[in-house]
This record gives structure tokens, sequence and C-alpha cells, in this order.
């Protein structure tokens, strides 16, 4: 591990992950340049449900990371100007997938018709977790980058990384199509691309793109006050009015791809949601998130070269902050973070 404090770190991924990593190391006095093969939050960021939790099913490694990340947002709520989540609370029944979280509470059907009245058949009994929260995750991005640049950061857009100036087994700057930028540090953030700009410093990462499904519509306000997770579908509403899903990619088949998916999942909230018959579809992608083949996020220095640190995981939203803390005070302080012990790089070595 590097313990010298280094004098300008570059950051690759314009994402929220290298967006909160930009800030949080900005605010400790190092010198920043992102640098971003596209535009600002352009990759997954763009199609993420957003969805703040610190909910998980079965065992968990990173168990003491993710208690920390809807303490880190509130943090940043009060440092970032423009970065705003909605602590709506949260719904979830019907899903059998085991998801507990410290703070659920056991409701029933008239509390649920209380939090959520366009329910047509509230049922039964559901999971509340009041201290979750959603937040636009490009908007967010967008306020990260603006107050590192506020705290003199650098933000380079379509300016991809062809390669790495190594001197001595230390990378000492990022190769781009029309210049070497120098660095003391390089932090790999990059998303799905994360694995390729490692291989290129002999590192391999196991690190594949995972699909899920995201939608968006138009829709009359009022419909989702919160977020609710069922068997039948996951939605929230943005404060425009916006209605949000999300759902898992099956495979390629016609009747499984977005535009089908958005025609099914639509009938869905119609018959889910009193005054839904209006939504209109918005859009309908795959987004490709970085998914460790161990599940686990990969957060840390590579052991093939020095000066380089990795941050590449799923939920990237939801740990967003609470790893640009984390990471920062790794690499600016010296300070090794004991609830990013599972995250290691050394992990995949044989």
């Amino acid at each position: 591990m590097n313990l010298k404090k280094p004098q300008h770190i570059i950051v690759i991924g314009a994402g929220i992950v290298g967006a909160s990593l930009a800030y949080h190391l900005a605010s400790k006095g190092a010198q920043v340049t992102v640098v971003e093969a596209g535009g600002i939050a352009s990759g997954v960021t763009s199609t993420s449900f957003a969805w703040i939790n610190t909910s998980c099913a079965g065992s968990d490694p990173i168990a003491a990371l993710r208690a920390g990340a809807i303490e880190a947002y509130r943090q940043l709520e009060t440092q970032v100007p423009g970065l705003t989540v909605r602590w709506h609370g949260a719904l979830s029944y019907g899903t059998q997938d085991g998801r507990v979280s410290p703070g659920s509470i056991l409701i029933d059907r008239t509390r649920i018709a209380q939090l959520e009245p366009q329910l047509r058949q509230p049922p039964e009994q559901a999971l509340y977790e009041p201290e979750q929260g959603a937040l636009d995750a490009v908007a967010a991005t967008h306020a990260l980058l603006a107050a590192a640049r506020a705290l003199g950061a650098t933000v380079r857009t379509h300016t991809p990384v062809l390669g790495f100036s190594i001197q001595d087994g230390r990378v000492t700057g990022v190769e781009t199509a029309t210049k070497v930028i120098e660095a003391d540090m390089v932090v790999l953030a990059a998303g799905t691309g994360t694995a390729a700009l490692a291989q290129k410093l002999g590192a391999s990462l196991p690190i594949h793109a995972s699909p899920a499904i995201f939608l968006r519509y138009k829709a009359p306000p009022g419909l989702v006050r919160g977020i609710i997770s069922s068997h039948a579908m996951e939605v929230r509403q943005a404060e425009d009015g916006t209605l949000l899903a999300a759902e898992d990619y099956v495979d390629e088949a016609p009747e499984n791809q977005p535009a089908a998916m958005a025609q099914q999942t639509a009938s869905t909230i119609r018959n889910e949601l009193e005054g839904a018959d209006a939504i209109a579809l918005e859009l309908a992608c795959v987004g490709l998130r970085p998914m460790p083949f161990d599940g686990v996020p990969v957060i840390g220095y590579l052991p093939q070269v020095e000066s380089v640190y990795v941050c590449a995981m799923h939920p990237g939203v939801v740990l967003a902050a609470i790893v640009g803390q984390l990471a920062s005070e790794e690499i600016v302080d010296g300070q090794p973070a004991s609830a990013l012990e599972a995250c290691r790089p050394a992990r995949f070595q044989a």
C-alpha cells in the first residue's frame, strides 16, 4: 500500500462513483483530474433505479460498508449544493428474496393504504423501511462534479484513456489521444470499463457487465409516494412525476427485450395502481452494471502495479457516497478502512 500523500490524482470515470471519489479527494486537498471516455453520467449511472437502501438477501460480506451508505448520503446532502435524496421510505412485499434491513417495520394493510393510497389492492402485510430513499443519479453526479470543480478539480469528458505511463513498476500518468496526463495516483472507476483498463496494467479483474432493464414513463403526479417493491413491480416516482421502474434482464428472447418488457410492466402498473391508465413510455433500455464474479465490490490498490486504486461495484449508486469517503481516506490519509477489507483486488490473485 502506498501511504505517500499524492499530489495529483486522476480518476478515470465520471459516473456517480467517480464523481463521489473526485469530490471527496478534492475536499481533502488533492489535485484531481477526472477523465471520462464519454459524457458525465453517460454509463450505467444514467440507467440506475437509484434506490438508496441497506438491504441484502442472505449473508453479506460487506455489511459494514452497506451499513454506512445512508448516513454517508445524509452527510453529502449537507455538503454538496444540489445533491438531494428523497427520503420517502420503501414498501416491500411478496418478493420472496429475503431482503431485510435493520430498520424494517412490519405494517398492516391499513398503514400500507395510508402510505400508498393509489394501490388498488394493498397486501395484508408489508415491510416498511422509513429510512430509505432515492435520488436522481445523473443530477447527483453533476452536483458532485460541480462541487469537486469548486475545490479545484478538472473534468475532461470525451477523453478515452488509451494506455498508461509506467516507470519502475509505478504508474506515472495516463495516455490520451492528445497528451499524457501525469499523476501520482490513478483511480479506476470506469464501471464496466474498469476490467479492460486493469488489463492494460497486467491485472485480471473478473468483472462482467450484468444487464438490467430500466424503464421510464410519463405519469400523473401522486401515483407513488415512496418506493414499492413487490412480486409484481418495482417502481418509484420522481419529483417531476416521472415514473421509474426496474426489471430483471431474463434473456435475449424478443418478449424479454426492453420494449416488450416496457409494455408488460406498464400493464402491471395500471393493474396495481389507481390512476395509472394514462402512463406513457419515455425510455426502455438495458443498463450494464459492473458485477464482480463473486458479487463483492472491488475496492483498493492493484497489487500488480503501484499507484493504482480500483473502485468497481454493484450497487454503485447505493455505495458511491460511503466508498468515496472511505477510499479518499485510504488514498490521501493512508488510513485503511476495515469496512473495505472484503473488497480488495488482491483476492483475485492466483
